[in-house]
């Protein structure tokens, strides 16, 4: 199944302060798209009001034809799932169980079937967390955790992803791991959506990048094409070169 997710005038405002100006992005229904900015560019708040968490000021998020508005918890959860920064941490479950939850949307009464067992187990080996099966989610390190927690997305099936920092804490051969079956599944089917801080990241595995700042989108391409020395420098406020990598090629981002 495949959804096209838009946005259409939307802004947020929260009190005096507006956290993100009006914003038009039509985000498509497949691909990887990045979400990167500095600090406070508004990135988990773009992110939280596609997943329909925050309620915009102005304008409309629409799934295919369908506003998270009007939609119940259980609709919403069919159409995309969510990995955010304020997940708890203290669950006393198995890592198993908290990746099967991400299941439920598809239960209702029903209790898992052995289809459902499969996909969590085949989920859990893939991101290379099987070994974690039994163990408690709140002895994990962060870097555990965040991958559980993008296990328990990804077995929810659904055609949108939204991932905040799902590379977070995750060493080099693990985040190149998890890039590459997160950029492989959204070429294939849905879209995902993910906030990521680290730009040489985004320039290996993105379709697209969409740049913040001050709560505003100011570049929206290939990677190649949206992260510029000019624009990269005045939106971190730091000089930043980018120039082609001498292995592989496309952009490399330096700091100078």
């Amino acid at each position: 199944m495949t959804l096209r997710l838009a946005m259409h005038r939307v802004s947020l405002r929260v009190g005096a302060a507006t956290i993100i100006h009006p914003t038009s992005l039509d985000l498509g229904s497949g691909g990887l798209v990045a979400v990167v900015g500095p600090n406070g560019a508004g990135k988990s708040t773009l992110l939280r009001l596609l997943g329909g968490e925050l309620t915009p000021t102005t304008g409309r998020i629409t799934y295919g034809d369908a506003s998270p508005a009007d939609l119940t918890a259980a609709e919403l959860s069919l159409l995309r799932a969510m990995v955010t920064q304020e997940g708890p941490i203290d669950i006393p479950f198995p890592a198993r169980l908290v990746v099967a939850l991400g299941r439920a949307p598809h239960l209702r009464t029903a209790p898992p079937s052995a289809a459902d067992h499969a996909i969590v187990a085949a989920t859990m080996e893939a991101l290379g967390v099987d070994g974690l099966r039994d163990r408690i989610f709140a002895t994990l390190s962060g870097g555990e955790r965040s991958l559980i927690s993008l296990a328990r997305a990804l077995v929810q099936e659904t055609p949108v992803l939204l991932l905040d920092e799902p590379t977070e804490s995750l060493d080099i051969a693990v985040e190149e791991r998890t890039m590459g079956i997160l950029s492989r599944l959204a070429r294939r089917d849905p879209l995902v959506v993910a906030v990521i801080h680290d730009l040489n990241v985004v320039a290996r595995h993105a379709d697209r990048c969409v740049v913040l700042s001050n709560g505003t989108v100011v570049a929206d391409g290939p990677p190649r094409q949206a992260l510029s020395s000019e624009l990269l420098s005045e939106v971190y406020a730091h000089p930043v070169r980018v120039i082609e990598h001498p292995l592989r090629g496309g952009p490399l981002i330096v700091v100078e």
